[in-house]
Order: C-alpha cells, then sequence, then structure tokens
C-alpha cells in the first residue's frame, strides 16, 4: 500500500471520528452551559481563566486542556467543517453570544469550547446614572425626603399620600406671599423718601416723623407676612418627616433631622419640654440683639457719612453740620460707635449659629440616652472561678481557682 493511499485513508478515518465526536460535543458544550447557569434571559456568567489563557482579537484560547494533536491541515478541514453546526446548536441554547472566532484555534476539548463561548460574549458594562423612579421612589430616606421637600415645597406630603394637606400648604405659602409682595412694594417708596432726607439732614421734623411712623408699621407688617410664610414653609418641612413611615428609621435620626429642620424640634420630638423655652427664648433674644445693633450701625453710619461729607466740604453746609448729633461729636466718635455696633451684630450673628448647632447636638444627645440604662442598680458580684490552663512545659492542663469581681452601676 503507497503512502498516499495510506494518507486518504487516514483522513477519511479522521472525519469519521470528528462526525461521530460533534453531536457529542455540542451536547456537552450545552451541559456545560446549563450547569453554569447560563440561559437565553439571563446575563453571561464570567468564567474563571487558566494560567495559560491567550486574549486574542477579544476571544480567549485555552491550552491546558486535553490536546488533540493532528496535522495542521487535517486540523483547518476539521474546524471549518463543525463551526457551522456548533454555532448552530449553541445559538439555540443561547441568544447573548455575540460573535466566536475558531479561526486561530489549533486544540480545544468540548468544556474548553464552552468555556471560550461563553467568555467571548460581551457583557454590557454600562452604568446607569438615572435608575426609573428616582424622583419618586418607594424607598426613600428620610434625609433625602426632607431635602426633597425643601426644594419642593409639598412632596413629602405628596410621598407620604397625605394629599389634603397641600391646599393647607400652598394656601398659606400663597396667601403670606402675596400679602408681603403688596406690603413690600408700599414700603419700598417710603423707605426711599425717608433715606432721601436723612442723607441731607437728620434734623427732626413733624413731616419726618410722621414719615418715619408710617414707614415702621409697613415695615413691621411686611415682616409678619414674611414670618408667617416662611413658618408655614418649615412647618410642612418638619410634616413631612414626622409622618415619614416608609422605612425603620431610628427615634435618634429623626430627631436630629426635626432639630435641623426647625430649633427646638427635635426636643419636642423627644419629650424635653422644658428644654424648648431655653431654645426659642434663645433665639428671640439673639435676634433682637442682632436687629438692634443693625439699626445702631445703621443710624452712626449715617451720621459718620454726613459728619465726613461736612468736614471734606463745609462750604456746603453754611448752617453748619446737619447730622443728627448736630456735630456734637467728632467723626472718629461716631466712626468708633459705628464699629462697635457692627462688630456686636456680627457677634450675635455667630452666636446664633452656634446656639443652632448646640440645639442639634442636644437633640442628637438626648434621643441616644433615651435608651441608656439609668437605673439605680449598683451592686458588686463575688463568685468562684475554676479553669483549666494549658502548660507547655508539662504538655498538660492544670486547673486554676480564683474569683470573679463583677460591678453594675
Amino acid at each position: 500500500m503507497t503512502s498516499s493511499m495510506k494518507g486518504w485513508i487516514l483522513s477519511v478515518a479522521i472525519l469519521l471520528v470528528a462526525a461521530c465526536i460533534m453531536p457529542v460535543e455540542a451536547q456537552t458544550a450545552r451541559e456545560a452551559l446549563q450547569r453554569y447557569g447560563q440561559n437565553a434571559d439571563s446575563r453571561p456568567l464570567t468564567m474563571p481563566r487558566g494560567k495559560r489563557t491567550i486574549v486574542r482579537g477579544g476571544m480567549l484560547q485555552r491550552a491546558d486542556s486535553a490536546l488533540v494533536k493532528a496535522d495542521s491541515l487535517l486540523v483547518e478541514q476539521f474546524f471549518a467543517e463543525t463551526d457551522s453546526i456548533f454555532l448552530a446548536e449553541f445559538e439555540r441554547d443561547s441568544l447573548a453570544l455575540r460573535e466566536v472566532r475558531t479561526d486561530d484555534l489549533t486544540t480545544l476539548d468540548s468544556i474548553a469550547m464552552a468555556e471560550v463561548l461563553l467568555e467571548g460574549v460581551e457583557q454590557d458594562t454600562t452604568k446607569r446614572f438615572f435608575h426609573k423612579g428616582w424622583f419618586m421612589s418607594d424607598s426613600m430616606g428620610l434625609s433625602r425626603v426632607s431635602w426633597m421637600s425643601a426644594v419642593v415645597p409639598g412632596y413629602g406630603q405628596i410621598y407620604n399620600k397625605q394629599y389634603w394637606k397641600l391646599p393647607i400648604l400652598y394656601g398659606t405659602l400663597a396667601g403670606g406671599l402675596a400679602l408681603y409682595i403688596n406690603e413690600n412694594k408700599k414700603y419700598k417708596p417710603l423707605k426711599r423718601q425717608f433715606d432721601a432726607i436723612t442723607d441731607v439732614s437728620m434734623e427732626r421734623t413733624p413731616e419726618l416723623d410722621a414719615l418715619q411712623t408710617k414707614m415702621i408699621r409697613s415695615n413691621t407688617k411686611r415682616q409678619i407676612y414674611l414670618g408667617l410664610t416662611l413658618a408655614s414653609y418649615i412647618y410642612f418641612i418638619g410634616d413631612a418627616a414626622v409622618n415619614y413611615s416608609t422605612n425603620e428609621v431610628s427615634s435618634v435620626k429623626k430627631a436630629t433631622t426635626l432639630a435641623c429642620i426647625c430649633p427646638g424640634a427635635g426636643q419636642i420630638y423627644n419629650k424635653s419640654y422644658w428644654k424648648v423655652p431655653f431654645v426659642i427664648g434663645g433665639f428671640a433674644t439673639l435676634g433682637y440683639c442682632i436687629d438692634w445693633n443693625n439699626r445702631g450701625f445703621q443710624r452712626f453710619k449715617k451720621a459718620y457719612s454726613i459728619l465726613a461729607d461736612y468736614e471734606a466740604h463745609p462750604e456746603n453746609y453754611p448752617n453748619g453740620p446737619t447730622d443728627e448729633f448736630r456735630g456734637r461729636y467728632s467723626s472718629n466718635f461716631i466712626k468708633n460707635l459705628r464699629n462697635n455696633y457692627r462688630r456686636n451684630r456680627d457677634l450675635c450673628i455667630i452666636l446664633t449659629a452656634g446656639l443652632y448647632v448646640l440645639q442639634i447636638v442636644d437633640a442628637h444627645v438626648d434621643a441616644h440616652l433615651r435608651d441608656y440604662d439609668v437605673s439605680d442598680d449598683l451592686s458588686m458580684n463575688l463568685e468562684p472561678m475554676v479553669d483549666y490552663t494549658y502548660i507547655p512545659t508539662e504538655g498538660s492542663h492544670r486547673p486554676v481557682v480564683g474569683f470573679n469581681l463583677g460591678f453594675t452601676f
């Protein structure tokens, strides 16, 4: 038998063996995929790479499996004929398959083929920055609901499904804001007229006194309307936090959140009612001090500006200085008074910020201490103790006798 005939017989035998093995390999690949949990509706799993895994063109080639050694021409013919059969079998099992390249594979067994196909599937790495329902999720935390309520009035009531409160909220906000805007339109012309007169002369006249009285009344109404609007706004933010019940929230977090929303609300939530007058009284006192020092600062600021202009241009004032004090005090003295009032005003603002932080800390600590054991049980417990300790030098355990002493306080 010639060598050419031997070659043809060998080729035919290899092709027959390959035709028999291919269905078994395709079935084995499907079983491997099912074993790793791969199906048409799920994402492809990531398979561990071996020590000799090679990445080429987005495809993984494994060379650490059982090797099939044959002539290079016969191997190329084998994969060319079996490629379409295997792909058809695999695509019916998994819709996630994108691309399979077997041109360069020289050695591969059935399990390696399944791993290559799994590793060759492109995984979706796109990250979504906004998920569905991010504005009105069913599991939003208390802090987020409170912040959203501060930005969008009524958001907390909508989230808590208390829709009947919305007309009250928007009615008070719209009514108070409309009254404030209307009164502010009356106050602004009076303020400009008062400044125009006092910038030239601070001499008290019946006309100036009547104008100032009218201006003060208008400013008082304006501040009341603005205060009612802000109070309604803050109240409904706190209402959203109090009625929040989506997730379990500790009393510590709720008390701290309420104290951040409105000073004194955390103390009321902790039922420490005796602290509320101190908190509210402290803010009211500091607010009054800020207003009083600011009015003094504005008063001496205007007097100093008139006196400084008189000293720079005395020819414009034939009857002498027209400031409030009619030149009885020097410009340096009035300047020092102006600076003192401004310093006191700024100090009161800092103290107000400190009081705000202090009442938040107080509400937080007080909520923690509500669950703290403050019983009057002060006792001492003494009991014998027997233990066995291993001694390496003797290679055995020896009993150790002593006492346990415990204190409860």
